[in-house]
């Protein structure tokens, strides 16, 4: 490899919202992270509803005044 011209390598926590806590190695540090293994549906079986920026209340409103125009 060549000599100054890869990122720095060092040890990081990345922390999920759930306060799960994993120590690795990355060029970042303290990466942040919304979902995890330790919370994700998948992983744990449980249904978890994630709404990412509101989503779900966009599309309530985008398409609320869809059955009244479609009676009218």
């Amino acid at each position: 490899m060549k000599k100054d011209i890869h990122p720095g390598y060092q040890q990081t926590n990345i922390t999920c919202a759930c306060g799960n806590t994993v120590v690795t190695g990355s060029t970042k540090k303290d990466i942040k992270i919304e979902i995890c293994s330790q919370c994700h549906p998948f992983f744990t079986g449980k249904q978890k509803l994630v709404d990412t920026a509101g989503r779900i209340e966009r599309f309530k409103q985008k398409y609320a005044t869809f059955n009244t125009k479609k009676q009218a």
